[in-house]
C-alpha cells in the first residue's frame, strides 16, 4: 500500500510544481534582473562628474545633518562580553549595571544558602536567592584598596582559580602585576605553605619568599584546603563568595555569583588593575629613595682640592 501511495504524491508534487512555474521567457528575464550586476555607466561629459558630485555631496549633508541625532556608541565605548578580560575597568569606574550584566547577583537554590550568608543576601526569586549588590560593590572596592597597598608595599599577590574557565583570568591578572604577581590555575598541592620545605627544598624555602603577602579566592570551596593554610600561615585572604558559602572562611569577603566566568574575569580584572597601580606606587617609591640615596651620598662626598 505504500509504494502505490507514494507514486500518487509524487504524482500530484510534479503537478502543482507544473502548474507554479513561471515561462521559460519571464522566469530568464527575472533570473537576469536578479543576479546581473548592474554596469555603471562611465563618465562621458562634464555634466555627468558635476551630477555625481553633487550627488555625493548631498547624500554627506544628510549623513552629517542626521548623525547629531542618532546614537554615537560604537564597539569600543559600549560594554563587551570580553571587555572585562582583556580590558578590565579600575576600581573607581565599576558600577551596579557591570555587576548585574555579568550575572553576579544570581546566588544558589533557597536551600543550599548558608545561615550566615543572610546579610548579604536581597531575597529569593523563583527559588533562586538574588545576593544584594548594594554589599558586594562596597566590599568589593575595599578588596581593591587592600590589593593596592600590599603591591604600593612591594607585596606578593597570588590569583586561585582551579576551574578551567578561570585559569586565563587569574593568569592574565598575575601577568598585569609584572614580578609581584602570582597565579595558580591547576591545582593547589595539599602542604604548599605548611610543609614547604619539602616541597621546595631547604635552600628555596630558606632563601626565597614561598608564602605570598595576599591571596585572591575565585571559586573558595574546592581550595578550601588552600585557605586553611594560608590561615595557619597568617596570610590575608579574599574571596568570591556564593550564597552557599560562608562568608568568614575568608578575610575580606565578595559576595558574588561564584560560577559565572564572567563575573569572576570582572572581579579579577579589577583586582588585577589596582595590584598594577600599587606596583607602580611602588616602582615611583623605590625610585626616588634611590635618588634620595645618590644625592645624599653625593653630599658626603668630600670636595676636591
Amino acid at each position: 500500500m505504500a509504494l502505490p501511495l507514494a507514486r500518487s504524491w509524487a504524482a500530484n508534487a510534479s503537478r502543482c510544481s507544473r502548474r507554479t512555474h513561471l515561462p521559460r521567457s519571464v522566469a530568464a528575464q527575472v533570473r537576469h534582473s536578479s543576479f546581473a550586476k548592474v554596469e555603471e555607466k562611465p563618465f562621458e561629459t562634464p555634466d555627468d562628474w558635476t551630477d555625481f558630485q553633487l550627488k555625493r555631496a548631498e547624500y554627506q549633508t544628510l549623513i552629517d545633518t542626521f548623525s547629531e541625532y542618532g546614537s554615537t556608541q560604537t564597539r569600543d565605548n559600549t560594554f563587551q562580553p570580553h571587555h572585562s578580560l582583556h580590558r578590565p575597568v579600575a576600581p573607581t569606574n565599576i558600577t551596579l549595571s557591570a555587576l548585574i550584566a555579568s550575572g553576579a547577583h544570581f546566588g544558589h537554590s533557597e536551600t543550599r544558602m548558608n545561615p550566615n550568608f543572610v546579610p548579604y543576601a536581597y531575597g529569593v526569586r523563583a527559588g533562586i536567592t538574588i545576593i544584594d549588590l548594594d554589599h558586594t560593590l562596597p566590599l568589593l572596592r575595599r578588596a581593591a584598596q587592600v590589593v593596592r597597598g600590599v603591591a604600593a608595599r612591594g607585596g606578593s599577590i597570588v590569583f586561585v582559580g582551579t576551574r578551567p574557565d578561570l585559569r586565563s583570568a587569574v593568569r592574565l591578572a598575575a601577568e598585569r602585576m609584572g614580578r609581584q604577581g602570582y597565579h595558580v590555575g591547576e591545582r593547589w598541592l595539599p602542604g604548599t605553605l605548611t610543609n614547604r620545605v619539602h616541597m621546595f627544598g631547604p635552600e628555596i624555602a630558606t632563601d626565597e619568599q614561598v608564602i605570598p603577602d595576599l591571596a585572591v579566592f575565585l571559586n573558595p570551596i574546592p581550595n578550601i584546603h588552600a585557605i586553611r593554610e594560608c590561615a595557619l600561615e597568617h596570610v590575608p585572604t579574599i574571596g568570591v563568595v556564593d550564597s552557599n558559602v560562608d562568608p568568614r572562611i575568608v578575610m575580606y569577603p565578595i559576595p558574588a555569583n561564584d560560577e559565572s566566568t564572567r563575573t569572576a574575569e570582572l572581579i579579577t580584572g579589577l583586582l588585577s588593575v589596582a595590584g598594577r597601580e600599587g606596583v607602580a606606587l611602588y616602582e615611583e617609591q623605590a625610585k626616588a629613595a634611590q635618588a634620595a640615596a645618590r644625592k645624599a651620598s653625593r653630599s658626603r662626598e668630600p670636595l676636591a682640592p
